[in-house]
């Protein structure tokens, strides 16, 4: 029996999931990441999640595991060099190497918004769909893009969705450019806006919004406030999805691809409140006739979209 590992590495967690031949998974593990205790003490806590699952089979069909697959955020080669990490000490990092040599199978790295676009959109699993869109609307804003039912990543940071310009002499973005999505729609730039109207003396729901200093918003403290019809979440919805439509309707422009797939936490609370809201600012902005012919669908993994497709990336390079 044919079995693979797929892991999503993020800033505090790492999660692992052993899968089979039927796409489904056998045994799954967990560690915290604990990147703030430096590269080595992530790396062996990498190796753990791994050696867990290997565990959950005989040593004798170790053979059996053909390969690895690793969603990571940030910029990645295409030899699997994690070049800079978000929330993780890795810079210039041979991973993929790392993990090959310990467990002598083959690894494929990738940016965790590619990959786990890559997983929904071998969920979806619909032969009509061949050229597809992901945009992952979270604390920060990626995209994937993928061109006859393959993962396209350019040199390996293609579909960095999140820094398309939808306002030339805009706000700064954390990427030190400015006017990009992620400045104005990602769950960074809605707090942003929220916490700069608060100050403006604005009456809200979300004054106390914060669990612990320095926590980005909750998804699903917005949802809650604009469910009861809170003025400053409602504006700040409007106001984000003003500039994913504007996004949106560009990237069709580009690509008219025959799916778009919009998933993150802010869709999964948000998505059929702002679905309307950025269709119609994108209908403003594609050229005419290109949106009618779009599929879009929300995400449908949630937090296994990672995993999921970080075994498909590994099973589709094999």
């Amino acid at each position: 029996m044919n079995r693979w590992i797929g892991l999503d590495i993020g800033g505090t967690k790492i999660l692992g999931s052993l899968y089979g031949e039927d796409d489904k998974p056998i045994a799954q593990s967990k560690k915290k990441t604990k990147a703030k205790e430096g590269i080595v003490v992530v790396l062996d806590q990498i190796f753990k999640v791994i050696d867990a699952l290997y565990k959950e089979i005989p040593e004798i069909e170790h053979s059996e595991i053909l390969g690895i697959g690793v969603g990571v955020p940030g910029l990645i080669t295409t030899d699997g060099i994690v070049k800079f990490s978000p929330n993780i000490p890795f810079k210039d990092f041979e991973l993929q190497s790392k993990i090959e040599k310990k467990y002598n199978v083959p690894v494929s790295i990738g940016n965790d918004v590619n990959v786990a676009m890559f997983g929904e959109y071998k969920f979806i699993s619909n032969a009509l769909y061949k050229n597809v869109l992901g945009l992952f609307i979270g604390t920060g804003i990626g995209g994937a893009i993928i061109i006859d039912s393959q993962l396209y990543i350019g040199q390996g940071a293609a579909a960095e969705f999140g820094h398309i310009v939808v306002n030339a002499d805009g706000a700064f973005c954390g990427c030190g450019a400015q006017g990009c999505l992620e400045a104005y729609a990602s769950k960074t730039a809605m707090q942003r806006y929220i916490e700069t109207q608060l100050s403006k003396g604005r009456l809200s729901s979300l004054k106390d919004f914060r669990d612990t200093d320095g926590a980005v918003i909750k998804s699903s403290t917005l949802q809650n406030a604009y469910a009861s019809n809170d003025p400053l979440a409602v504006e700040v919805i409007q106001y984000a999805s003003k500039y994913l439509g504007i996004a949106i309707g560009s990237l069709i422009n580009m690509f008219h691809p025959d799916l778009f797939i919009l998933g993150g936490g802010i869709i999964e609370s948000l998505g059929s409140e702002m679905m309307p809201l950025m269709l119609k600012e994108a209908e403003r902005h594609a050229m005419p006739g290109l949106l009618t012919s779009v599929k879009f669908e929300t995400s449908k993994l949630g937090d296994d979209a990672g995993v999921y497709g970080a075994f498909q990336f590994i099973k589709n390079h094999i």
